[in-house]
């Protein structure tokens, strides 16, 4: 096409909702034009830059044996009723009904479509292993669009998904994606990591992110520099100690601390180190009756170092703590006798479940709140002023410097973009939709799955962001 024929309408000034430098350059290069909040028309340049992008992907997954297909943006929500997610995704899942008052979805993933396919084809252990992959539209709601195409509604992505007849071989065909996706990103000259990942509303056990390195990145990527250690923060873990815990040194006090309700200010006051100090974190788990609603309430007591902060995705993993909330100042009053600010596990009104960090457990002489305004007591021991903790485990995000988990060194923390994602999915959504196919000796078995994304409307974003100049 001649140069006179094309359309490219550039900008002088980035628009004043432009926060990031991609944002801003493909504004000002008129390769985006924004339509509504989180949606973006593609211009002829932008265009032109996502279908190579979705030419590379393309020639990988087809190397790596991936059938291409393409599954409907708009999808019955009696599917997504059978896994339970049409209840279970919240908000970010886009309900909508037709005419005749019917629930449908706009796809934000297609794991439901893509098992209905399998279990109407896939009849045979003779026709496994077997993987789909589409290009295609999706539409995720999110709560704060921003930063363009890096964090918008309507987007493009690559999703495939793999069924094989046994674990061994459904992680056998997750390595074959891992290494094509590893091709992939090679191609596109980006520096990234494959990162530990946890596997959130999609599900699975086993699961990797691919990060692009760039200082705007929203994620936290924890890496090893002496090893191929690599996590995202949700995952990484933070290693206990090494012990055994100190000898109590100091007598239990009480120890006025007027207007001093956090930890980094109790420091300050009594001139300690912020590591001292315990923060208490009043969570609730309710239990729900035959009728829907809430027959009981367990309020919990988790414990962590001042001067760390809590890792929800570690909580949610703790036996008891699936579906917490944060308790209400009225049940933390009924249970401590104080308002939030100056609580502690020591003297409550009412008994909690006390939940202690791995750090926290082989602490001595630390200082938490007295359950008291404006006090707060020093000095505290275990198994002389409370009991030992019931449960010890690692609720807390790690920072740099901790000791790696494959024991090679010290942790480092980057920024990172997420632009893949793969999963090991299990019999997640092929056992509640009855997704089976019968093996050697005519016996029925659930499908192993596995799925597998590319952000294709995010990697031109994230490849600009880290290579910009």
């Amino acid at each position: 096409m001649k140069a006179s024929q094309f359309f490219v309408s550039t900008l002088k000034e980035a628009p004043a909702d432009a926060e990031i430098a991609s944002h801003k350059l493909m504004m000002r290069a008129g390769m985006i034009k924004k339509l509504g909040v989180g949606i973006y028309t593609f211009m002829p340049m932008g265009l032109r830059v996502i279908r190579k992008v979705e030419s590379i992907v393309r020639e990988e997954m087809n190397r790596a044996g991936a059938v291409e297909l393409t599954m409907p943006v708009v999808q019955p929500a009696d599917l997504w009723q059978e896994t339970g997610r049409f209840e279970k995704m919240g908000p970010e899942l886009l309900r909508i009904k037709d005419r005749h008052d019917r629930d449908f979805v706009v796809q934000p993933t297609s794991e439901e479509v893509v098992t209905d396919i399998a279990r109407q084809e896939l009849r045979s252990y003779k026709q496994l292993p077997r993987n789909f992959y589409q290009i295609q539209t999706k539409f995720r709601d999110e709560r704060r669009p921003r930063f363009g195409l890096m964090r918008g509604r309507e987007f493009i992505m690559k999703d495939a998904y793999s069924f094989d007849r046994d674990m061994a071989s459904a992680k056998a065909s997750y390595q074959v994606m891992a290494q094509a996706y590893r091709r992939i990103f090679d191609r596109f000259g980006l520096r990234y990591r494959a990162v530990a990942a946890d596997s959130g509303a999609i599900g699975g056990d086993l699961s990797e992110e691919f990060q692009v390195i760039a200082a705007t990145g929203e994620d936290a990527i924890v890496y090893c520099p002496d090893s191929d250690y690599a996590a995202n923060m949700e995952k990484a873990e933070a290693l206990a100690p090494a012990g055994p815990r100190a000898a109590a040194s100091q007598v239990l006090t009480r120890v006025p601390t007027p207007g001093a309700s956090t930890c980094p200010d109790v420091a300050q006051l009594l001139g300690l180190p912020l590591s001292r100090t315990v923060k208490s974190l009043v969570l609730a788990t309710d239990t729900t009756g035959a009728d829907g609603q809430v027959a009981a309430t367990q309020i919990w007591l988790l414990l962590l170092r001042g001067d760390h902060d809590m890792n929800e995705i570690k909580v949610a993993k703790v036996p008891g703590l699936a579906g917490f909330r944060f308790a209400t100042v009225a049940e933390i009053e009924a249970h401590f006798g104080c308002k939030p600010g100056y609580l502690g596990p020591v003297g409550l009104k009412q008994p909690v479940r006390v939940v202690a960090d791995r750090e926290v457990a082989l602490m001595a002489d630390w200082v938490c709140g007295a359950n008291e305004f404006d006090h707060h007591l020093s000095g505290v021991n275990w198994g002389r002023d409370l009991p030992e903790p019931a449960q010890v485990a690692d609720l807390r995000n790690v920072v740099a410097g901790d000791p790696s988990p494959d024991g090679c060194g010290a942790l480092a923390i980057e920024r990172g973009i997420e632009v893949g994602h793969v999963f090991y999915l299990g019999t997640k959504y092929s056992q509640p939709m009855n997704a089976s196919f019968l093996d050697e000796n005519g016996k029925p078995q659930f499908l192993e799955m596995g799925c597998y994304g590319i952000g294709i409307t995010r990697l031109p974003a994230a490849a600009i962001e880290q290579n910009h100049d």
